[in-house]
């Protein structure tokens, strides 16, 4: 099967306790996203959401993954994935850092960054 170009796919990735879930999107002409993948495997290394056997969650990510690409006929070199669970938690930071120029350089950006994680 010929493979699809890559570009303008996007990859869900959902990791849960009973199953792992990857689906590929691609955007239509419309600019809506159109299923044209998915590949599911029952989740093992995982106990209510806490990853308790790395190698077997990373066994049934590979799985889900590769059944995905099968269908769709793509590679899947990124993936978004949701984080979820009583155990995360979240902290919004502000960095503020003066610049010398009217233009922003990649180095203010690093510095803002810097000064955001400094919590």
């Amino acid at each position: 099967m010929p493979r699809k170009s890559d570009k303008g796919m996007i990859v869900g990735l959902d990791i849960g306790t009973s199953k792992v879930v990857a689906i590929v999107g691609e955007v239509n002409d419309e600019g809506e996203i159109e299923i044209v993948g998915i590949g599911s495997h029952p989740s093992r290394g995982l106990k209510k959401g806490v990853v308790v056997n790395i190698e077997s969650t990373v066994q049934s990510i590979r799985r889900a993954v590769e059944e995905a690409e099968l269908m769709a006929g793509c590679q899947i070199h990124s993936v978004y994935a949701g984080i979820a669970g009583s155990h995360v938690k979240s902290l919004n930071s502000h960095g503020i850092v003066a610049i010398k120029d009217k233009e922003v350089t990649p180095g203010d950006v690093e510095r803002v960054i810097d000064a955001a994680r400094a919590v």
